[in-house]
């Protein structure tokens, strides 16, 4: 069976069908499944079994499971993650052909009547994981072969791709509606209030807290050197680095630490595993003490190799969680086939432009991240993350692009994964983590820990060059290092679905929009005073309910920084 299908032995009655097949979600979510069951009905007969008699055996379980990954995989959910997460930051501009409702939020005209404001497919995701949660003991219950610790790992797993859900939500509007009750019973009420951001945030960590260790913790290891190609799934790592993301935005600085320290342990036992089975790898090195993919692996000449095998291959040793789609042909990314490998998005001149020649204030001439990120196709620079299959230049000597000599293959798009995790999230957020503590001794660490990313991007290990970073710059300032560390993760996570929400915790922390706005506005080309006045607003960085969700949901008040304009009357 494709795991990524809903098995066909799903049959009952419309609405008992659609609490498996498309779950009814509350407010205006419920409206727009009708269609989704609708294509359901026309293949399946209406009379045979209820829901109840679904929900009898392992497989059945595994089934949904599958399907929670696969409404997080698909194009409604992905193109959200990268819009909400980096469009309105200033690693992005207009490209060609940019469709209208990209560009009105890319010149921060954004109304609740824009399809991007329709969290329609995240609470579908959650709902399936709901779905799992509820059934999956009362399964264990009545299938021999179906044991408590199975069970516990599947709830372990769909309770972080909920909470993963979850988590986009609020960054993106900031208190939303909550619930970890399935919409199985007709009787049901799912028009609900908006949550607050902090409510819900608690309320993610206590869940991920109960069922961490319940969680797998490798799906399988063999004697090859693709046994860590773990991280497609929910793994207790997984769980582990959403844990150390939340405890940053609640500002719980030593859980965030206690978290990233077990991820990156695991990641030392691995590596020291590979080392031990296969005597020293060439392409994995201790940087300081943690392992990373080498950017020139050891004898050769050439960097780029980080890059294939992180973004090209996917799945890579660094990896803690991502999509899959290589070799998916159900689903396709098109947030990176449609926005950055057909050119509907750019990157703006002050990231890209003359790093080679050293004039850039953001990459150092020998930072590959810059080379391998961007390309400049006539006067645009266009993104090439996640579009490059294959990555190869030298940073030996270069004062001008061409010295870097280099050369790159792409593929499409549509089957580069997705990652929202990976090593050096551990890494920064640790340091992050620590710069906001600011007990004796963390700033000298976490400065450490952002020199260990830096140094891995600009070649700068094994003694083959001096790190371009210097603590003295940094670390008897708080906030310079908070300012380093910021700049530190735009150019690790480039194009990744992170910045703007980077933005948004800063002003969250800061306790105003100064620092999103002057950052924000860069890219600018026009307007943008403007649009500074409008920034500063503390409620705008969220996005608007939609329309239609305010339509169908009289408990949701809308946000006042939208209540102005074509849908005033709505929040009336």
């Amino acid at each position: 069976m494709n795991k990524y299908m809903i098995s066909k032995r799903i049959k009952g009655s419309f609405l008992r069908l659609c609490a498996i097949v498309a779950p009814l979600l509350w407010g205006g979510v419920g409206g727009g499944l009708l269609t989704s069951c609708s294509d359901f009905l026309d293949i399946l007969p209406m009379n045979e079994v209820v829901l109840e008699n679904f929900w009898t055996e392992k497989a059945d379980v595994t089934s949904v499971m599958n399907s929670c990954y696969e409404s997080l995989e698909s194009s409604d959910a992905l193109v959200r993650m990268g819009v909400w997460g980096e469009l309105r930051s200033d690693n992005l501009r207009g490209g060609a052909n940019v469709p209208n409702n990209i560009n009105e939020i890319l010149k921060e005209n954004l109304l609740p009547s824009n399809d991007m404001c329709n969290w329609a497919k995240f609470y579908e995701v959650i709902n399936r994981c709901n779905t799992v949660c509820y059934y999956a003991p009362k399964v264990q219950a009545i299938d021999p072969n179906y044991t408590e610790d199975e069970m516990k790992a599947n709830v372990a797993e769909a309770v972080a791709l909920r909470s993963l859900a979850y988590f986009y939500l609020v960054r993106t509007f900031r208190d939303v509606p909550y619930s970890t009750q399935p919409s199985i019973d007709d009787t049901q009420t799912y028009i609900l209030p908006a949550t607050p951001f902090n409510d819900v945030v608690d309320s993610l960590i206590v869940d991920l807290e109960r069922v961490k260790n319940d969680a797998v913790r490798r799906y399988y290891v063999d004697e090859s050197s693709n046994a860590y190609v773990n991280s497609s799934r929910i793994t207790r790592w997984a769980i582990y680095a959403l844990l150390a993301d939340l405890y940053l935005w609640r500002g719980e600085w030593d859980n965030a630490i206690r978290c990233c320290d077990v991820v990156i342990d695991f990641k030392r036992q691995q590596y020291q595993e590979m080392v031990e089975r296969d005597g020293q790898v060439n392409n994995i090195d201790l940087i300081d003490s943690i392992p990373m993919i080498l950017e020139k692996p050891v004898g050769s000449t050439r960097c780029g190799n980080a890059y294939g095998e992180i973004f090209g291959d996917g799945n890579s040793f660094e990896s803690i969680f991502e999509l899959y789609y290589s070799t998916r042909q159900s689903q396709t990314n098109n947030w990176v086939s449609s926005y950055y490998e057909d050119g509907r998005l750019s990157c703006p001149d002050f990231i890209a432009k003359d790093v080679a020649t050293g004039s850039n204030t953001l990459f150092k001439r020998t930072d590959g991240r810059a080379y391998e990120s961007t390309r400049l196709d006539n006067s645009r620079y266009s993104i090439m993350k996640y579009v490059y299959y294959t990555v190869s230049y030298s940073t030996q000597n270069v004062s001008t692009d061409k010295d870097l000599n280099l050369m790159a293959s792409s593929s499409s798009g549509s089957g580069s994964n997705w990652i929202f995790y990976r090593l050096s999230d551990m890494i920064l957020i640790k340091a992050e983590a620590l710069i906001e503590r600011n007990q004796e001794g963390d700033l000298d660490e976490a400065f450490k820990l952002i020199d260990i990313v830096n140094k891995r991007a600009n070649d700068a290990v094994n003694g083959t060059r001096s790190s371009t970073l210097k603590a003295s710059d940094y670390t008897d300032s708080q906030a310079a290092m908070e300012q380093l560390v910021l700049e530190e993760r735009q150019r690790e996570f480039l194009f990744e679905g992170k910045r703007w929400f980077d933005l948004v915790r800063f002003a969250r922390r800061d306790g105003n929009n100064r620092r999103l706005v002057d950052l924000a506005t860069r890219k600018l080309l026009e307007n943008v005073n403007a649009i500074k006045i409008k920034l500063a607003d503390p409620n705008i960085i969220y996005f608007p309910y939609s329309k239609n969700e305010l339509k169908v949901n009289p408990l949701l008040v809308q946000n006042p920084a939208f209540t102005n304009g074509e849908d005033s009357e709505l929040t009336r």
